[in-house]
């Protein structure tokens, strides 16, 4: 080949099916890593050419149809923007491998006319809530009754929504085990998500999780409370708990719940499984698509990312929240999932995501004769 001929740069592909090419950086630094080759045999099996992600340019997806997973989105708006929610959900629960259904859930797209009108905060509003149970159904059928109200009656409402919404999941745990009716044995973890205008409030305690659709990036709302969480074994074992094989006190896999009244001490006093929630507030803006909720039994299968390529690729194809939760679910069955699943999926636009566009570039470099002839001889020398 004569000198000066064109040569595309070598590619790698990534996860996900992008392509990376490679800077001039690192063709400058790989030509002088050949040179210095060319003095002794290089090793067997070694990497010829070298990608470096922090200098690396992400080309156009090669399935486009995901529309996901590039860094390089429009950043997020700024406290300015006038951007409000138009909220729409669907949800999906099944009972799966497992003999009996205990899980629970609650979805209000519209909690301004549910609550008759109520005065303090804006619209829109909305209310969601997945509550995973154990040990029978009483636990997590009356959390999922009752939550609400607890949070709209607490005094902080809504001034103050974190710790009206941090009372109620005490105070409701505190009520099931006053209910004589009930089995006050059995436990339920709970998420909700409350929404207010652009806030977000998330609270969860247990297993169950909340994860924000940011232009196709995952973003977790809220932390798996297992009793080996570092911090969750550190709180266990400060109360006097201990953790074996997994498991708090060698019964519960999760670290906090409402309900389990046989593994808790008198009301208000600390106790290493705990009913406290903990909160993550969110501003939304024009950058966040949805948020998925799901108990336990979908994230044993399925990670957040994996979970927001999913449902993002369906809302582009018919936009339905609700056959996104379904299909979650379903992907969940074939995964092998070993749990009740519940997922609701809450969009945040009537319109489906946009198509991340990235300009594709093509990055063309000038090679000489010399350097091909090197080149082939450290390949063959591989061999």
């Amino acid at each position: 080949m004569a000198a000066g001929t064109e040569f595309s740069p070598a590619f790698a592909m990534l996860e996900g099916g992008f392509n990376v090419s490679v800077g001039e950086d690192e063709i400058s630094q790989n030509s002088d890593h050949l040179k210095q080759m060319a003095i002794r045999k290089p090793p067997r099996h070694l990497s010829v050419v070298r990608q470096s992600m922090s200098t690396a340019t992400l080309l156009q997806p090669m399935n486009t149809e995901f529309g996901v997973g590039i860094v390089a989105a429009k950043s997020g708006s700024d406290g300015k923007s006038e951007f409000l929610p138009i909220i729409r959900s669907g949800s999906c629960a099944e009972k799966g491998p497992k003999q009996y259904m205990e899980d629970e859930h609650i979805c209000i797209d519209n909690l301004l006319e549910y609550l008759d009108g109520t005065e303090g905060f804006p619209p829109p509003g909305a209310f969601y809530g997945v509550f995973d149970g154990h040990g029978g159904t009483d636990a997590a059928s009356y959390v999922r009754k009752n939550i609400l109200k607890f949070i709209v009656e607490d005094s902080q409402f809504p001034v103050c929504l974190e710790k009206a919404i941090h009372n109620a999941f005490v105070k409701a745990d505190h009520a099931f085990a006053e209910n004589s009716s009930l089995d006050i044995s059995s436990g339920t973890t709970a998420l909700t998500a409350l929404i207010f205008g652009r806030t977000m409030v998330v609270a969860n305690a247990g297993d169950c999780r909340a994860v924000l659709g940011k232009r196709g990036r995952a973003i977790e709302l809220s932390k798996d409370h297992k009793p080996n969480c570092a911090s969750e074994r550190l709180r266990i074992e400060q109360l006097g708990g201990a953790i074996y094989d997994g498991y708090l006190n060698g019964q519960l896999s999760v670290a906090r719940a409402l309900g389990d009244w046989h593994m808790k001490g008198p009301k208000g006093s600390a106790c290493p499984l705990s009913a406290e929630p903990e909160l993550q507030e969110v501003v939304l803006t024009e950058d966040d698509e949805f948020v998925i909720i799901g108990c336990d039994g979908l994230w044993d299968v399925m990670s957040s990312q994996c979970a927001v390529t999913i449902t993002r690729k369906e809302l582009m194809i018919h936009n339905d929240p609700e056959r996104c939760s379904r299909e979650l679910v379903r992907e969940a069955l074939k995964r092998n999932t070993c749990d009740n699943l519940t997922v609701i999926v809450i969009c945040f636009s009537p319109d489906p995501p946009p198509r991340i566009e990235i300009p594709q570039t093509r990055v063309r470099r000038s090679i000489s004769a010399e350097g091909l002839n090197f080149l082939k001889g450290v390949l063959d020398s591989n061999s």
